[in-house]
């Protein structure tokens, strides 16, 4: 999985909170969009975990890329700001999911698990 956020603490939290999932495995992570389309190229996760509102590219520019290039790869969209155009726009944009960041620590690994099962069909 690769975590994309530009907030440190941000990504830290996630992935102290998914790691202790035995299916879980962090391979990257990004600070921005454009950063995370140059990461997902390298190391080749199967899950992008990506918030929406970052600096230089968006999750949802860095998500149309990234499904563009690598159909088969799952996004699951974060974002603290929750509404019918964001979740709308992630998933036009290719994106499975999309998690309030408030309620991340209960919902994300499930919205993973879904995502996962979904490219796998």
């Amino acid at each position: 999985m690769l975590l994309v956020d530009d907030h440190a603490m941000v990504r830290h939290g996630l992935r102290c909170t998914l790691e202790v999932y035995p299916s879980i495995e962090v391979v990257g992570e990004a600070s921005d969009g454009e950063e995370a389309v140059a990461c997902v190229a390298k190391v080749q996760p199967t899950v992008v975990v990506i918030d929406i509102i970052m600096p230089k590219m968006d999750g949802i520019a860095a998500t149309r890329l990234i499904k563009t290039q690598y159909p088969q790869i799952a996004i699951v969209g974060l974002t603290r700001d929750l509404n019918d155009y964001t979740s709308y726009s992630m998933k036009k944009a290719g994106a499975f999911e999309v998690v309030d960041k408030k309620k991340a620590v209960v919902e994300l690994y499930d919205a993973l698990e879904r995502a996962v099962a979904d490219i796998r069909r």
